[in-house]
């Protein structure tokens, strides 16, 4: 009867220290807007499982990301530090550089007793291996992302208007099955496994899916649910939307790519591409939600799922992001918290919508409250908990979207939002009667106590951007062609420096530093047209090869910091 009774206590501990600690599932989905069923942002979008996932918890109808660009709104998510503290601004700069030693979500929860592991994109093109336990692919890596099939002959439909398109904005239907085409298949493979798994520790898992993020490449049965004679344009769309901006809206606006690919006939064909990227991150999403529910962490798991940014499909005569509109600041989150989570022991009720104006910046410090784990004091935002306990709980706060340089920021209320440039210049939108900010009302006197009151919300002082962005007063390191036959060995010496790195060669490249004994080191992958700094030492070899790993060049470190500029691969 005794060891009876000992073997119930027991459990019954271990009952209590589970439920003390829950397990995480966070899940980014990349460029997604509000182009989502369960927020109506397009009719024609496909997301039966984010509307499910929306339908059993809290859907966040008013939230915004920290900046409208993947780095300093990752960089922000992950540390809970806001770009206007850290100077993390735009995807040009270091993360690392600005931040050397803010400790990331990931590893914050691992030192309080849990195992933290991930796969996809979860930060901007690293993984930052010493935040991890485990990463798929390998952590040491440094690369996020899974084989993932692409045409050989690109581009496929959206011919290049010059050096200016980013390579990656194209789309085509492939004639492939999921499996065959990897990425998000192999990424929601892999976090699959994990949830189908009991595990010795509460874990935290991290599920990066990279669609809807170009290029919008995805098997051709996702294309099929819309066809292109159905397309619908952006119900956010309106030709003369500029007139009534002022000068810096009106640049930020029209941009280059939207006017080349109206020339090109090809805006359907991009809604479409983008549609279909959707829904076939939404399916990776069922997968993953499915394992989670046919698997024993069920019943002990936190889920919560957000997207970097929004996207314009020709809104404001735009098209990608780094607006301050709300069709790139506006995201989708939504938060499911199982009952006996320390922080909120009721959990949250299925089906619950928000308006109250949040911010992705709340995630680290919501998900310690919840978890049961200590505050930071180095976190920026508010604990969304009490929202999650009552949607209408009071909340002093607005939410404020940082625009890639001091001074440019929009702030959301729950009614209106506001914009400034560092110009000086002003927007102004009644959200409830202008959904699609068509009507700037901030040059109407009447609407100024609006402005002050919003404008209260902003912090007294803005970290300084770090000009880091170019290598242009730096000495130029000598680029050498790869033949194939080099032995390339590293000889380092000395301390360390940093070596910035510019991708001028029309295609994503990947980086590998060269060890003494000539083995490579992944260190990620750059975007074309993007500059980067790499610490290194003198006698380092860094080795330059293209998407799918084929070396091409070569460069030497001197004896100083230094620009490497990498050229368009030989024919």
């Amino acid at each position: 009867m005794i060891r009876l009774l000992l073997m119930c206590l027991f459990a019954a501990i271990s009952s209590i220290a589970t439920a003390e600690k829950p397990n995480v599932l966070f899940i980014s989905l990349d460029d997604l807007n509000d182009w989502v069923g369960c927020l109506g942002g397009h009719p024609q979008a496909l997301t039966p499982n984010l509307d499910r996932l929306a339908a059993s918890g809290t859907l966040f109808t008013n939230a915004h990301c920290p900046a409208p660009a993947c780095n300093p709104s990752r960089g922000a998510i992950m540390t809970g530090i806001s770009p206007h503290v850290s100077g993390l601004y735009d995807n040009r700069q270091s993360m690392r550089g600005q931040m050397p030693d803010a400790e990331l979500l990931p590893r914050y929860f691992s030192n309080h007793g849990y195992w933290s592991a991930g796969s996809g994109k979860i930060l901007h093109y690293l993984i930052d291996a010493k935040s991890w336990d485990e990463y798929y692919p390998p952590k040491e890596t440094e690369d996020p992302f899974p084989p993932t099939f692409y045409p050989k002959k690109r581009p496929v439909s959206l011919p290049r208007g010059g050096s200016w398109q980013y390579i990656e904005t194209d789309w085509a239907a492939l004639d492939v099955t999921d499996e065959e085409f990897g990425g998000d298949w192999l990424v929601s493979e892999w976090i699959g496994e994990q949830l189908s798994k009991s595990h010795d520790k509460p874990f935290f898992l991290a599920c990066g899916i990279y669609r809807p993020h170009e290029p919008w490449f995805v098997p051709k049965k996702y294309f099929d649910p819309f066809p292109l004679e159905e397309i619908e344009l952006p119900p956010g769309y309106l030709e003369n939307d500029l007139d009534d901006l002022p000068p810096a809206g009106k640049q930020r606006g029209p941009n280059r790519y939207f006017a080349h690919i109206r020339d090109q006939g090809q805006w359907k064909q991009g809604i479409q591409g983008y549609l279909a990227s959707i829904y076939f991150a939404d399916t990776m999403l069922g997968r993953v939600l499915d394992a989670l529910e046919n698997g024993p962490n069920k019943d002990n798991t936190i889920v919560v799922l957000w997207s970097d940014h929004g996207w314009h499909l020709g809104e404001k005569q735009h098209w990608q992001k780094y607006t301050g509109w709300r069709a790139c600041t506006r995201v989708p989150l939504i938060l499911r918290v199982p009952k006996g989570a320390p922080g909120l022991p009721r959990g949250t009720v299925a089906g619950t919508k928000c308006n109250a104006p949040v911010n992705l910046l709340s995630l680290f410090p919501t998900l310690t409250q919840l978890s049961g784990l200590p505050a930071d004091a180095t976190h920026d935002g508010p604990s969304l908990v009490p929202l999650l306990d009552s949607p209408n709980a009071q909340w002093p706060h607005a939410s404020i979207t940082y625009l890639g340089r001091p001074g440019n920021f929009g702030v959301s209320g729950r009614r209106f939002r506001y914009i400034h440039y560092d110009n000086g210049d002003e927007e102004l939108y009644d959200i409830e009667t202008d959904r699609y900010e068509w009507n700037n009302l901030a040059p109407k006197h009447e609407f100024a106590n609006r402005i002050a009151e919003l404008k209260a919300h902003l912090p007294k002082e803005f970290a300084e951007y770090a000009n880091n962005n170019s290598g242009e007063s730096l000495p130029d390191l000598k680029w050498t062609p790869f033949n194939g036959t080099d032995k390339l060995v590293s000889q380092p010496k000395g301390d360390k420096f940093e070596v910035r790195v510019s991708n001028e060669a029309g295609e994503p490249i990947k980086i590998f530093s060269i060890d003494s004994q000539g083995e490579k080191h992944s260190y990620g992958t750059l975007e074309t047209g993007w500059s980067k700094p790499y610490e290194t030492r003198s006698g380092t070899v860094w080795l330059v090869a293209n998407a799918e790993g084929q070396p091409f060049g070569y460069f030497t470190v001197g004896d100083q910091a230094a620009h490497a500029v990498v050229p368009m691969p030989n024919p």
